[in-house]
């Protein structure tokens, strides 16, 4: 029997990457390689078993009849390698060697980022690897070892653990409120300038939900100003710009500073919850366990501080 070389082996994960997340580009961001290196890599293994593993145009990147074959060999053999690796990993007691991370930029920003010097001084044989962004990404796919996520999650088949509730609040400036006044009621916002946020994986804008003494009521803001980051809308918000609903976190040193003042809070309640998701194939690893123990802290605080 052929001993399977390095070679080969490389391409063989090049190529199922680049099956799994539908281009070039992606599988080399996954892998840390440039893309060329993916194509290359991929043009030797289609080489050596004399297959055409996909069709390629300008825009699109789609699997063979064959390559469809090969992929589902391919993420089997991935798997099984994968499981060995996390058992060797699991064989340690002290975390060591690489976690990757992603999380919603704000989350990110300003309750993960600034804990991890002090998780690093615990257990500083682990590097973390930080991805931030709006968009889901596949985690086996991409080799994430923890994924923090917001919002209902039931269909999920990782494993999971609640951080906290997702507060979010009403904020406007002194300036702004001072020119235009208070609003008392949500239906005061009609006669204000509102700024709103838009989802960058979906495009569509956040709907603003508040509970009345007549049940919830949900609406879409005429909003002048939409910006695709949380901590935009603070921004604007902050300069004077109107109403805007934004995470606590975000806003919480604005208000501090005296900058952004909480507006409807007996309107607001948490709508989601901030959890920690991570694969089957992670469930024993230290390295989660000691990082997910250390979030389940950062987020109580920052829960108890609401």
């Amino acid at each position: 029997m052929e001993q399977i070389s390095l070679d080969r082996l490389t391409g063989l994960i090049a190529f199922s990457r680049a099956a799994s997340l539908g281009s070039y580009s992606a599988a080399a961001r996954a892998l840390g390689v440039t893309p060329s290196a993916v194509s290359k890599s991929i043009q030797r293994l289609e080489q050596h078993f004399e297959l055409k593993l996909f069709n390629r145009t300008t825009r699109s990147l789609t699997l063979t009849q064959e390559g469809r074959e090969l992929h589902e060999r391919t993420l089997r053999l991935l798997a099984e390698m994968e499981a060995i690796e996390q058992a060797a990993v699991s064989a340690r007691s002290e975390p060591a060697g690489t976690l990757k991370v992603t999380a919603p930029l704000p989350i990110g920003i300003h309750l993960i980022a600034p804990a991890l010097p002090a998780f690093r001084k615990r257990f500083p044989k682990l590097s973390i690897d930080l991805r931030l962004g709006d968009h889901f990404v596949d985690l086996v796919g991409e080799g994430v070892d923890v994924a923090i996520r917001v919002g209902d999650l039931s269909g999920s088949r990782l494993i999971s653990r609640q951080l906290s509730p997702h507060h979010i609040g009403a904020y406007a400036s002194p300036d702004y409120l001072a020119r235009r006044g208070v609003p008392k009621h949500p239906d005061d916002l009609v006669d204000h300038d509102c700024v709103n946020f838009r989802f960058q994986s979906s495009g569509q804008v956040f709907r603003w939900n508040f509970v009345t003494g007549h049940g919830s009521l949900d609406l879409i803001p005429d909003a002048g100003i939409v910006v695709d980051t949380s901590d935009a809308v603070a921004a604007v918000m902050v300069a004077g710009g109107g109403v805007g609903i934004t995470p606590a976190y975000v806003a919480a040193s604005y208000v501090k500073r005296g900058e952004l003042v909480p507006l409807l809070t007996e309107f607001v309640e948490p709508r989601s919850t901030i959890t920690a998701l991570w694969p089957e194939s992670r469930r024993s690893s230290p390295n989660v366990k000691a990082f997910v123990a250390h979030l389940t802290k950062v987020f109580a605080l920052y829960a108890a501080d609401k």
